[in-house]
């Protein structure tokens, strides 16, 4: 027998390769030289524009903007709204996405194309008409508002997120628990939703992250100061100072982004392994 032939790169690719390479450095730069301002700006007072080594780290900047009005009630606000909504569009878009996975019906495809085109809508088109409804409604600076219209608008993108992540559960799986006398949603409780535990996570994830940034919705929808989410609250800084506090802005920044990241790190250990039955009787 011959020994395989050790394939070598290729002279021609060589330059690609490189260009490649730099273009993915520049990426990574661009993301993460504004990390490196916020890191470096929330120990510095005297925090710029220009990114600059503190010349004395403090905790000045936290705080100052440890109180209640100017950091707490916005998280508060931002948490109940982001959590509210991933928790409405997740179950909302499980039991959308079951009979679209599981039953095939002769307008599955048509409808799925509607809900993609749902997810296309730009949301400042719809805000003129939300606005005027809000209005009629009452429902104008009141949080559970808010929450109902961001899960409405989350929901196209849930389900085909939900929709995919169901057709990967065996079938035969909810087969034996029918023939067991189990009904479809004991099926999907029991069977399905504790197998897509991982792919529902991500959802979660998705849906809570697009809410907790959303600055539009909440900035036309909420006008009170006490319900005024983080997202829109940081936009004071830019105002309240009269010259923008930069160290302030960082400190604030960073405080913003911690609930996300704890939430997806307890997410990601909660939800370790929970896929591997999920292939259990294909084959």
């Amino acid at each position: 027998m011959t020994a395989p032939a050790v394939q070598l790169a290729s002279p021609r690719r060589r330059p690609s390769r490189v260009i490649s390479n730099v273009i993915l450095v520049l990426v990574g730069l661009a993301f993460v030289i504004p990390l490196a301002w916020i890191v470096l700006g929330s120990f510095n007072t005297e925090a710029k524009v220009s990114i600059t080594w503190p010349s004395s780290w403090t905790l000045d900047n936290f705080i100052t903007i440890s109180t209640w009005d100017t950091t707490f009630r916005p998280l508060v606000n931002s948490a109940i709204l982001s959590f509210g909504c991933a928790v409405i569009t997740v179950v909302c878009s499980v039991l959308a996405a079951y009979p679209l996975s599981r039953y095939q019906m002769r307008f599955n495809r048509s409808l799925m194309y509607v809900i993609l085109f749902g997810t296309c809508l730009p949301i400042t088109a719809m805000m003129v008409p939300v606005y005027a409804l809000f209005v009629s409604l009452n429902l104008l600076n009141t949080l559970w508002g808010t929450v109902l219209f961001l899960a409405a608008t989350s929901l196209p993108m849930a389900i085909w997120m939900t929709k995919n992540f169901m057709d990967s559960i065996p079938v035969s799986l909810e087969e034996a628990a029918w023939v067991d006398g189990a009904s479809a949603m004991t099926a999907l409780r029991r069977i399905v939703v504790p197998l897509m535990r991982n792919g529902i996570s991500v959802v979660f994830i998705f849906v809570f992250t697009m809410a907790w940034g959303n600055f539009f919705v909440p900035f036309v929808l909420l006008f009170s100061r006490e319900n005024m989410p983080a997202a829109v609250a940081i936009f004071g800084f830019f105002g309240t100072y009269g010259t923008v506090a930069y160290g302030q802005l960082a400190a604030f920044s960073i405080m913003y982004a911690m609930p996300v990241l704890v939430l997806y790190l307890v997410t990601q250990k909660v939800s370790g392994g929970s896929f591997a039955m999920s292939g259990a009787v294909k084959g």
